[in-house]
């Protein structure tokens, strides 16, 4: 018998806002995690992969636990980009729905004005969701105060750092000592974020592991293709044709590839946008709305502009040439297949890249089918 959130010890109101989402059974991560971080005197470890429901996760213990008659910020919550802390934030404001007492949550990231984002903090603030770079603006000129929060939440913490926050997170972790505990969740667990855990988290810290046996998705099939670099815009034409009732995303290593080939696939007719990290923000906004409400069929993207995308239904992620590391080979395939689905990972090599198919094949225990047209 699979248990339920009331089994796992959420309160009726919240599972009322849940049942509204139709999240009706918890997820293996929820399951582990809600009833240790309810009872939440304690320092936690989450390793899980993009779309396991880690929200859910750590937001139901925080939202039970926050006293909603304290006006004061009580808990904190990081993650890598603006669409993540939009995303969280939106999702804590309907598993409240029901709640009796109003429980306040606010977004803090870069792209809006400063002053437009103090102006909501004014107002009573339990929870804040925020990208490292912008809560650290606030707190240096002290306009936030971070000190008497009780739960420190560090969402895809590994990305933060590939993201290039380390220092923001030290400083960030340096203003909170005192009684918090901090939850750490991250789908890799490279040097950097074993460093955190130890410099900043208690050596009792509770772990878990979602899937420890396979780093990337089960349900994600991996595939290969031996191409030139003159005909691998031709493939991709090719494959969008044979997948044109889905949707997916295709992974270019720089914003100029980016930019080159989606002006190729729109003038074969293809709805298809880029989005790449010299774009302004409200262009990236409007990419990401339309893609995520399906006017938009297929995304080109490079490694870090696609961060926060969460799109449940993309039937395949191609890599117009394989990522230098290996975390991004996860974190790109690992945007297709989420919420149990199955997805297809399609890399195009050049002759002579063979042994790097074998070395992500054997790091990530994997296994490489090729593909022929």
């Amino acid at each position: 018998m699979d248990s339920t959130f009331f089994d796992l010890g959420i309160s009726k109101s919240l599972i009322k806002g849940l049942k509204e989402l139709n999240i009706k059974t918890p997820t293996q991560i929820q399951e582990e995690a809600i009833p240790v971080l309810l009872k939440r005197k304690t320092d936690f470890i989450g390793l899980a992969q993009t779309g396991t429901g880690k929200t859910a996760a750590y937001g139901l213990p925080i939202l039970q636990n926050i006293n909603p008659k304290k006006d004061q910020i009580q808990a904190l919550i990081l993650a890598p980009t603006r669409e993540l802390v939009q995303q969280i934030q939106k999702q804590l404001f309907k598993f409240t729905k029901y709640c009796d007492d109003k429980i306040f949550a606010e977004g803090v990231y870069g792209g809006e004005k400063i002053d437009v984002q103090m102006k909501r903090l004014q107002r009573t603030t339990h929870i804040i969701v925020a990208t490292p770079g912008r809560l650290l603006d606030f707190i240096e000129r002290g306009d936030i105060n971070i000190k008497n929060i009780d739960t420190l939440v560090l969402d895809e913490a590994d990305e933060m750092l590939s993201m290039g926050f380390k220092q923001d997170l030290n400083k960030i972790l340096k203003y909170t000592t005192g009684t918090r505990h901090t939850w750490l969740f991250s789908a890799t667990m490279p040097e950097e974020i074993q460093s955190i855990i130890k410099t900043y988290m208690s050596p009792k810290a509770i772990r878990v592991e979602i899937d420890k046996n396979s780093l990337v998705n089960a349900n994600i099939s991996h595939h290969y293709i031996v191409t030139s670099i003159k005909e691998k815009a031709n493939v991709v034409t090719r494959l969008l044709d044979k997948y044109s009732n889905d949707r997916g995303i295709i992974f270019c290593r720089t914003k100029a590839g980016t930019n080159q080939l989606t002006e190729k696939l729109k003038g074969e007719g293809f709805s298809i946008e880029a989005l790449q990290g010299d774009m302004q923000q409200k262009e990236r906004d409007k990419v990401m709305r339309a893609f995520k409400n399906e006017s938009l069929q297929y995304l080109v993207s490079t490694d870090v502009s696609a961060r926060g995308i969460d799109v449940n239904n993309l039937a395949f992620v191609i890599h117009h040439q394989l990522p230098d590391q290996l975390e991004y080979y996860t974190h790109r395939s690992g945007r297709t297949a989420r919420a149990g689905k199955t997805g297809a990972s399609i890399a195009l090599i050049i002759t002579g890249e063979e042994e790097n198919i074998q070395k992500l094949q054997k790091d990530l225990d994997i296994k490489f089918r090729q593909m022929t047209f």
